[in-house]
């Protein structure tokens, strides 16, 4: 996985709430098992018509709107627990989400695969959108080490909350397996002392 510890960035705004992992990655599309391929179908049946043409009110076809996170309703990621929203999303090239909650199967599922679901306030993202809404070009920054996310246009910041054994697997760009295998001379040592 690829590490993740600072990042400035436009938004998407998707001002949606309940938004189930069905419209995030519609179950037609998970018949592949690996990872790559998925972003073309994110939010598949919002944004294309049922002849393949992109829905111009929608907002990831809209060409005002860019960058790397995504910002979403209340209740992001309910429904089933399909790993492949979480890598939906990062294909598509989102590295976060932000909102003001996230389903937990979604959330444990988000940040294995090393896409960082940031929980925040409703009051807070209101601001998020408000301040997207005056400038599509408005950027937040997320910084994982202090675990805050400031908005750049207000200077607004908000402080959010993550486990820190994946906050320590995101920052060095560790899958459970690699965390493992980072820790192999300990392992090996531990072994040791029990050998005696």
């Amino acid at each position: 996985m690829k590490k993740f510890t600072k990042l400035t960035s436009a938004v998407v705004p998707l001002n949606i709430e309940n938004i189930d992992t069905d419209q995030i990655i519609p179950a037609r599309f998970l018949k592949a098992t690996t990872r790559e391929g998925f972003g073309e179908n994110l939010f598949r049946d919002w944004r294309y018509e049922n002849d393949n043409q992109p829905k111009a009110d929608f907002v990831l076809n809209n060409p005002i709107y860019s960058g790397q996170i995504l910002v979403a309703g209340k209740n992001f990621g309910c429904g089933s627990s399909r790993e492949h929203a979480a890598w939906a999303i990062q294909d598509a090239g989102f590295d976060t989400v932000i909102s003001s909650f996230f389903a937990d199967i979604f959330k444990g599922n988000a940040l294995n695969n090393g896409l960082l679901p940031i929980q925040v306030s409703e009051d807070f993202l209101a601001q998020i959108f408000k301040a997207v809404a005056n400038d599509p070009k408005s950027t937040l920054t997320v910084d994982l080490e202090n675990q805050t996310v400031t908005i750049e246009a207000t200077g607004a910041q908000e402080s959010f909350e993550i486990n820190p054994y994946k906050k320590s697997c995101l920052i060095n760009g560790y899958d459970d397996i690699d965390f493992i295998l980072n820790q192999k001379q300990l392992i090996e040592q531990f072994e040791e002392k029990q050998k005696v």
